[in-house]
């Protein structure tokens, strides 16, 4: 362009350009050095140029760089640079930071923009990077325009020091924890618990806070996470319960375990001291006894195809894989210590479910026996209640069942109202396809014809005969108490010592059925019997309904 033309330009821009630099500098000293600055700059620019389409984003163009070399001329950090300035270089589309400085200025400011609270950060991003004025805003958020503006400017101040602050994170940014399992005591909803953990991060956000509370802005300094996806997630977790509110922080309100070699070792030989006394005077007095052939416990499980006319009885080791962990875990009830309620520590969840959750962590460096007993694909014990009868069970490694699902109450109380229909009246040839297909029963002949079915779970047919066999476990327990109140008082004390406080009760409520309805219990008196050959493993046609059995509801 020639000079004449030049000149005129700028001398149109002078005005808007120190409007801009005013706005932007400390001072009206400040403000005249930079616009004509800005001024030289853009003079020198347009004499050498012949084809500048749009002048005023020429002009702001220049302006802008200007202001980001002005910036870093006078402070190398972001310490006492105005928000706004900053702000408004990000929400212009024209600015394009030239300097590094400049640049990562910009990129605090984005972090430190989403670590606003959720109603700050609405009306910071509208105002700044949406143009958009505060008295819209207000009426957008239904708050006056007064607390509009105080929340700009509380926020600029909470913008400046977190750019002031070096955030720390811990070591959890760069090794983040993954839930090993997890297990569930009550009944349950709607959700399976891969919906609540369903990532890295759910995970590792309860984790951050087992131990102590913690506001979102905290976790997300540990994982080293945008506080806006911790707050989303944090939000989902409490309303389900598994984290709590207090103040502005969140705690854990579940069970992580994160047991260490010592405390496993410790566990494992309880448990199998315990199972070795108990499992192998239940084993010698239900076979010796002959209670085992007695007419009221019920079963017609056979791996060959059924009979028309005759109804095969089960093998006694089928019938032993069920009645031992039933005994084991309901037998001897009143000599538990049962001074916490459920009530007292279970959670309510939205979707239905009422219950307490545990989750294991597994450090990368545990060393265990040879002989540690691990708990491969056990659920249990799990029982459901429907017309007077209960379907109880366990779910184990030698077992051939799906792990429970939301559906799987339905499922059970199904088969128990078609169990006791069928005691009256033929079953719908659905309803016998869909039992077989489940492995509850076997069928043979022509369903309009010559027709017969055989139900293939372990059946205790009265309460008499439950009595029984609970009263055999009892006398057990009664004889080994003193050696099971010695062998668990130190693993107690140890776990405790592990839990944080705030959820010692509910570790205490679980702690109640040590060598009672006690997952790791029945799998240790499964397990010794196993290796001294009292227990045979079972057939594949007997997978199905293994360690399951229908009894009286008492």
């Amino acid at each position: 362009m020639n000079r004449q033309d030049v000149e005129k330009t700028i001398t149109e821009y002078l005005k808007p350009i120190f409007g801009f630099a005013l706005k932007r500098c400390k001072s009206i000293h400040d403000a005249e050095d930079l616009s004509q600055e800005i001024a030289v700059k853009a003079f020198r620019g347009l004499l050498v140029k012949d084809d500048v389409a749009d002048m005023g984003k020429f002009i702001w163009t220049v302006a802008h760089n200007t202001l980001s070399n002005y910036y870093r001329d006078a402070a190398k950090s972001m310490v006492g640079v105005s928000i706004d300035e900053v702000a408004e270089l990000i929400a212009d589309p024209c600015s394009e930071p030239d300097t590094d400085d400049n640049a990562e200025a910009i990129r605090r400011l984005r972090t430190e923009i989403a670590y606003l609270s959720k109603l700050q950060r609405r009306i910071v991003i509208a105002y700044y990077f949406e143009n958009r004025k505060q008295a819209d805003i207000a009426g957008e958020l239904g708050i006056p325009l007064g607390t509009v503006k105080w929340h700009l400017f509380e926020a600029k101040k909470e913008l400046k020091r977190g750019m002031e602050t070096m955030r720390n994170s811990s070591e959890l940014k760069f090794n983040p924890i993954k839930f090993d399992s997890y297990g569930m005591n009550g009944s349950v909803g709607k959700k399976s618990p891969e919906e609540f953990f369903r990532s890295a991060l759910s995970q590792n956000i309860c984790y951050c806070v087992r131990n102590e509370p913690k506001t979102v802005n905290e976790i997300s300094d540990d994982l080293g996470v945008s506080p806006v996806y911790v707050e989303t997630e944090a939000d989902f977790l409490a309303e389900y319960g598994f984290l709590r509110l207090e103040k502005g922080k969140y705690f854990v309100n579940f069970l992580i375990s994160e047991p260490t070699s010592e405390l496993l070792t410790m566990q494992n030989d309880m448990y199998r001291r315990a199972a070795a006394l108990f499992a192998n005077d239940l084993y010698d007095e239900l076979t010796d006894s002959g209670i085992l052939d007695d007419s009221d416990i019920v079963c017609n499980q056979t791996d060959e195809p059924i009979s028309l006319t005759e109804s095969p009885r089960a093998d006694r080791n089928f019938l032993l894989w069920s009645l031992i962990p039933y005994i084991a875990a309901c037998s001897g009830e009143n000599l538990m210590d049962q001074h916490i309620s459920f009530e007292e520590v279970a959670t309510y969840r939205p979707d239905g479910a009422h219950d307490i959750y545990n989750a294991t962590v597994v450090p990368n460096n545990l060393m265990l026996p040879a002989d540690y007993v691990y708990m491969k694909n056990w659920s249990g014990p799990m029982w459901n209640v429907s017309d007077g009868r209960m379907l109880w069970q366990v779910n184990s490694e030698w077992s051939d069942r799906e792990p429970p699902t939301p559906s799987f109450s339905e499922d059970a109380k199904r088969v128990l109202s078609l169990y006791r229909r069928e005691e009256y009246n033929i079953l719908s040839k659905d309803e016998y396809a869909w039992l077989a297909e489940r492995g509850f029963v076997k069928t043979n002949g022509d369903y309009d014809g010559q027709f017969k079915s055989s139900w293939q779970i372990v059946v205790l047919a009265s309460k008499e005969i439950q009595d029984k066999l609970l009263a055999i476990g009892e006398r057990i327990k009664v004889k080994y108490r003193t050696d099971f109140d010695a062998l668990k008082a130190p693993y107690v004390e140890a776990v405790l010592k592990s839990v944080p406080a705030h959820l010692r009760k509910m570790k205490q409520y679980e702690l109640q059925f040590l060598f009672h309805s006690d997952g790791w219990f029945l799998l240790h008196c499964l397990t010794v019997l196993l290796q001294n050959g009292k227990l045979k493993k079972p057939t594949e046609g007997q997978r199905k309904l293994l360690t399951m059995l229908i009894l009286e509801d008492k």
